[in-house]
């Protein structure tokens, strides 16, 4: 009896997708979670893995068609006829299957991606990939590094690179050749050998980790948890690690990395290598550390900052965030943190001064009626400002999220150019590397700036009497130019006011 492939279901927001590619056609053999199609939508691509183990016996669309959520895309059906074929080519002489990768077939050129219109060039940052080196279509070659982003450049099939035209640290511009790339040359035959047990599923998108082997479906949920491969027990064919496995050991808390190792090893690359007695070490600045030391330069050059500070009794959001943490991260799957209040007590505060949220072009000023606020992010290439949008209509739960979310890609390098740009106000937190107060620079064109700082206990006077209570300095750095004193002030008391009563957020006072 056959069984259909169907389309995963679609997000609401998300209408339609497109085949973008089959990795197995009609009389090839799957197994059970093995990827076989690739469907592309307007925001993610999603992959389409078997429901059971068989032959994949009718394709029923075809790449660059259109389907619909849950749409049926194929047929899978028995695979004891393919079973005897896969038995045949096992038979077939071991001269004859090193003979097919090794001819080489169509050649093409690895091209720089399309660059912006603000983005002039870019820097080679890494080939991950050597001439000759086997490679996987959608494999990443390369890193190309621009002033504002990392861009990735993938294999465009299986095969192998014939010729590496840029090398590392040499300037390309949008679009330019970086490689020759070969279907189906290069060290193949020889991966094929190294990995007998992977090799009778060559094509299916398993992946071998260590003496492990891994189903895409696995593969993926072992990424998202951080889990330990070499701790999970493989109950498919030949010890193949399934889904099914990953989430038992999810469940049992069995698979989870070791914290120490890993804190070690980034500890020793960080440790530069230096020799002798007085030892210097000189090496180009990246291309975003250029652009963060030039936007800083030109907003003190540019601007009339002032900065003006208070501090707030963070009493008030510890207290709820305490009393609902454990409900909030079951109901929305992400811790509660105080970014979120942040942001949304600075969303109310720029809708009552709305000159601290705007931005000067020129001799022009620019009044903006939403509230799109950037979140600093730090990362080992420096610090990056993603942008959360229309944040007076976002729950805490959505800002939340979004930081998370913006603070994994910032350190993947996965970040897009038109998520760092438009903001309107800027949050920066320093508190969390343990500064007690600082003066944040602007972030031009924006006239405004609020940084965080760490939450430290002191004595008040309250009603009277010494209390212990945590407190936390506010800084807000403004262009005078744009921002009166007096507005400065009454936005930074705004903020403290909404922060030591929660409830005023809720009740829009």
């Amino acid at each position: 009896m056959a069984t259909d492939i169907k389309a995963p279901t679609f997000p609401e927001s998300v209408a339609e997708g497109s085949v973008a590619a089959w990795h197995k056609k009609a009389g090839d053999s799957v197994e059970r979670d093995e990827l076989i199609v690739e469907i592309e939508t307007d925001k993610v691509v999603l992959e389409v893995v078997a429901p059971e183990a068989g032959t994949l016996s009718e394709v029923l669309v075809e790449e660059g068609d259109t389907v619909q959520s849950e749409q049926v895309l194929g047929k899978i059906g028995a695979g004891a006829e393919k079973k005897s074929e896969k038995a045949d080519a096992k038979a077939a002489p071991q001269s004859e299957a090193k003979a097919a990768p090794a001819a080489g077939g169509k050649s093409h050129e690895v091209k720089a991606p399309t660059f912006p219109e603000s983005i002039q060039e870019g820097t080679v940052a890494t080939w991950h990939k050597k001439v000759g080196e086997a490679v996987k279509r959608d494999d990443v070659l390369a890193d190309i590094e621009t002033d504002k982003v990392v861009l990735e450049v993938v294999a465009p099939a299986d095969g192998a690179l014939a010729e590496i035209k840029a090398e590392e640290g040499s300037q390309v511009a949008s679009e330019a050749v970086l490689a020759i790339f070969t279907e189906g040359a290069g060290g193949a035959a020889t991966a094929a050998d190294a990995t007998p047990a992977a090799s009778a599923d060559d094509g299916s998108g398993d992946e071998r980790i260590g003496d492990k082997i891994l189903a895409p479906a696995a593969r993926k949920m072992v990424a998202e948890h951080d889990l330990d491969v070499s701790k999970i027990e493989g109950t498919g064919k030949g010890g193949r690690i399934l889904k099914e496995d990953v989430q038992r050991a999810v469940q049992a808390g069995t698979a989870k990395k070791s914290a120490a190792p890993a804190a070690a090893s980034k500890q020793a690359a960080a440790a530069p290598a230096f020799e002798g007695e007085r030892p210097e070490k000189r090496v180009p600045m990246s291309r975003l550390r250029q652009t963060i030391a030039k936007r800083l330069v030109q907003a003190q050059q540019t601007a009339a900052m002032l900065t003006t500070y208070n501090e707030v009794d963070m009493g008030a959001v510890m207290d709820l965030r305490a009393q609902y943490k454990d409900t909030f991260q079951k109901a929305h799957d992400v811790k509660l943190g105080f970014m979120g209040f942040f942001v949304k007590a600075a969303s109310e505060a720029l809708k009552r001064f709305p000159d601290v949220n705007a931005s000067i072009d020129g001799t022009d000023i620019v009044y903006h009626g939403y509230q799109d606020i950037g979140v600093a992010v730090s990362t080992d290439r420096g610090l990056v400002v993603p942008v959360l949008r229309d944040t007076d209509s976002m729950k805490i739960a959505d800002v939340e999220k979004g930081i998370v979310d913006f603070g994994k890609r910032a350190r993947d390098g996965k970040l897009g150019i038109e998520e760092m740009q438009g903001g309107t106000f800027t949050i920066t937190n320093g508190g969390i590397f343990g500064s007690l107060m600082s003066t944040p620079i602007l972030n031009p064109p924006q006239t405004a700036i609020l940084g965080m700082h760490k939450i430290q206990e002191r004595p008040m006077a309250v009603n009277g009497k010494v209390e212990i209570r945590p407190m936390m300095y506010l800084a807000l750095s403004y262009d005078h130019r744009m921002i009166d004193g007096k507005d400065a002030v009454q936005f930074l008391v705004t903020i403290k006011e909404l922060l030591e009563d929660p409830a005023r957020l809720l009740l829009d006072i």
